[in-house]
């Protein structure tokens, strides 16, 4: 350990260590009991909650001691017992003084404050005295305070001889830095260590590795662990977990091996715990089942923690079936337990059985709801979405920032401007951090509700923009027809150093479509494979087609298609036909229509475009043919839907739909403006297309 002070740990320690680490911000927590219990060592790993009782026979043999730990339920009782003990002279004991101490840190009624004053009044205070403060500091909401009143430690000399930290002090205080990241303060807490001698003792050799791989130093974590002369199943644990919290399951399997060559020890559940997440992290399903056998094979007992690890390998590896039977087997099944079944079967599509499952859970925390929530969303059933939402408003369960991204895509999906709104004025009122994630959400939102403007407000003030934000404002701009803006924002991406990805060219591409700029759109279309190495896949094809197709340049866009990397599919197709149409070319017309018929025979709306076609250009037999053709075929006119949003309510209409309680005022408000129209139309000059209507009107009937 010594080499590795001298050759690597020293050369990361660019900066000068903080003396108060209280001053230090505390980031994301890790929490691991490193207490050490000398009669099953190879455990002291486990979480185990913390206890103020003790066994020892001189305590439970004398009868104040005894009522201290057998019937004091509160402070007012521990300082009955204190005043019993300061006339009896059992005070002076240590031992018995440390049970006061224990009590008042460590007992839920206890007074950390007090035990404070009890172990300052102490005459002859010990190490065990102060490691049960240190101990109670490091689990209170200021664990910080525990070094300095590690520093008053070290400072007290009992009987002229300074008071040396044991190998208990040092394990909780290597806990609260993993705690807290403070990984300089870790680095003093080492010398110190080194300086006692007691680099050699197991229990500070795992926590000083805990504490490495918690800060994220799995390098010199490993080679604390190579070099030191004392191992145990405590340390290939806290690396192998260590690993995978890291995301690194690969180097996590290396060491499991490792560790099995070597055969002093036998892994245990925490070890199966470790090499089961790093099978999904590899999505090894094969190696996962593996693992799971030898689980069985050696009798390891089955812990919660141990089960989850295995439900969410089989879900994620793609395995549901056994993901179920393992699900229905669990004897104790935890808020984790049911949440990743409901995300399990979200993932594979059952939307019914998820919901179902989630409705049976006995209790539920915010996670299960957004994974609810988010399911719904990515399977494009928006609505049912928000209404969960609405329903996890009901239940009083507080909303996170995943939550609101949810919600936001939802409300994109749908158009609901207004709960949009509502939930953007949410974010605001209870202080959300709008994040570069929530704030592209928002973005999307706005834009996609028709707000292009709150859009580009809300893109303003999202602090650390990166290439989704860019998208989601360059995808917002096309879809509102502002091709030049979206052009200028694409190169002010490029020029901020972020790469643009599919998406984001599909954006681009798509406003050069809208705003007829093709000089433009063929020198991006150039750079997508040329300058960024990124393939042109279908969409961008389709977005080219139409680009020059709405330019008139039929020729360019059927050697386009035709030479694509890909067979061109119903969009590329559709394309090409609009565009035929719009310049009345009956031949490329015939022979996409065609194609399009080939690809989707049962498309009402492609037969329907043919026969305007045919009749625009007063080719009514063929017309007729196209008419005889659907019949023939069984194809109906797929009715038309639409949806708008009144105060919050969605509603959908669909073509002759008569089952709003308000449809004969719908129909006749419909009328007026039909008739309206046609007013300004003949005024205009436009003429009028009641073929179209007329076509439909037959097909329907």
């Amino acid at each position: 350990m010594l080499s590795l002070l001298i050759l690597g740990f020293h050369q990361r320690c660019t900066r000068k260590p903080l003396s108060d680490p209280s001053k230090l911000f505390p980031f994301r927590l890790h929490t691991l009991s490193l207490l050490p219990r000398r009669n099953k060592p190879k455990k002291h790993s486990d979480v185990t909650a913390s206890t103020w009782n003790t066994t020892h026979r001189f305590v439970l043999a004398n009868s104040t001691l005894s009522i201290l730990e057998t019937k004091c339920k509160s402070m007012i009782h521990l300082k009955q017992v204190q005043s019993q003990m300061i006339v009896t002279g059992l005070c002076l004991d240590g031992l018995a003084y440390s049970r006061l101490i224990a009590f008042s840190a460590l007992s839920p009624m206890g007074d950390l404050n007090y035990s404070k004053r009890l172990l300052f009044a102490m005459q002859n205070p010990n190490a065990f005295s102060w490691n049960i403060i240190i101990r109670a500091i490091c689990d209170s909401q200021n664990p910080s305070e525990a070094f300095l009143l590690y520093k008053e430690m070290v400072a007290v000399s009992v009987s002229g001889v300074s008071l040396r930290p044991d190998n208990y002090t040092f394990p909780l205080l290597f806990k609260t830095c993993a705690k807290l990241l403070f990984f300089w303060m870790g680095h003093e807490i080492l010398g110190h260590v080194l300086k006692m001698n007691y680099d050699g003792d197991i229990f500070v050799h795992n926590a000083l590795i805990h504490f490495l791989v918690s800060c994220g130093e799995l390098q010199a974590a490993y080679k604390v662990f190579e070099e030191s002369c004392v191992r145990d199943l405590v340390s290939w644990n806290s690396l192998i977990n260590g690993y995978t919290r890291s995301g690194r399951g690969k180097e996590a399997l290396r060491i499991y091996r490792e560790m099995q060559m070597e055969g002093d020890v036998d892994p245990d559940e925490v070890t199966m715990i470790g090499v089961v997440t790093a099978c999904t992290q590899l999505e090894d399903l094969k190696l996962g089942r593996e693992f799971h056998w030898y689980i069985r094979d050696r009798g390891l007992h089955m812990t919660v923690p141990l089960a989850n690890a295995l439900l969410d390998m089989y879900v994620k590896c793609g395995d549901l079936e056994e993901a179920k039977v393992l699900f229905e087997r669990m004897e104790e099944k935890t808020m984790v337990s049911w949440t990743t079944m409901v995300m399990g079967y979200a993932k594979f599509g059952y939307l019914d059985t998820a919901r179902r499952l989630f409705s049976a859970m006995p209790e539920k925390d915010v996670v299960p709801w957004n994974a609810m929530i988010s399911a719904y969303v990515q399977a494009g059933r928006g609505k049912e979405a928000l209404s969960l939402f609405h329903e996890m408003q009901a239940m009083e369960v507080e909303p996170d920032e995943v939550t609101m991204v949810s919600c936001l895509s939802a409300c994109a999906q749908l158009g609901a401007l207004d709960v949009g709104i509502w939930i953007h004025h949410y974010i605001e009122k209870h202080n959300l951090l709008l994040n570069v994630v929530l704030g592209t959400a928002l973005v999307d939102m706005y834009a996609k509700c028709g707000n292009i403007k709150k859009a580009l407000q809300v893109f303003q003030e999202i602090p650390g923009r990166n290439a989704l934000t860019y998208t989601a404002i360059i995808g917002g701009l096309a879809l509102h027809g502002d091709a030049q803006d979206a052009l200028s924002y694409f190169l002010e991406m490029v020029d901020a150093g972020l790469t643009p990805d599919e998406v984001t060219f599909l954006g681009v591409l798509s406003a050069c479509c809208h705003g007829g700029l093709v000089e433009e759109g063929r020198k991006i279309f150039s750079q997508m494979s040329s300058k960024f190495n990124i393939p042109p896949q279908i969409k961008h094809y389709s977005c080219m087609v139409d680009l020059l197709g709405r330019a008139g340049l039929l020729t360019e866009a059927i050697e386009l298609l035709e030479t694509m990397s890909m067979e061109a599919d119903a969009v590329v197709w559709g394309a090409m036909f609009f565009a035929c149409r719009i310049y009345k070319n009956i031949e490329l017309g015939e022979r996409a229509a065609m194609k399009l018929l080939d690809l989707d025979p049962s498309d009402s709306g492609i037969y329907v475009l043919l026969a305007n076609m045919y009749v625009e250009a007063n080719m009514w037999d063929k017309a007729g043919e196209v008419r005889k053709m659907m019949r023939e075929r069984g194809v109906d006119k797929t009715p038309g839907c639409s949806s708008i949003e009144v105060n919050g309510n969605l509603y959908e209409f669909i073509v002759r739909d008569k089952s709003h309680p308000q449809s004969n005022q719908i129909y006749e408000c419909l009328i007026q403006l039909s008739k309206q129209m046609e007013l300004v139309e003949s005024v205009a000059g436009v003429p009028h297309p009641k073929d179209e209507f007329l076509f439909a009107s037959e097909v329907n009937n």
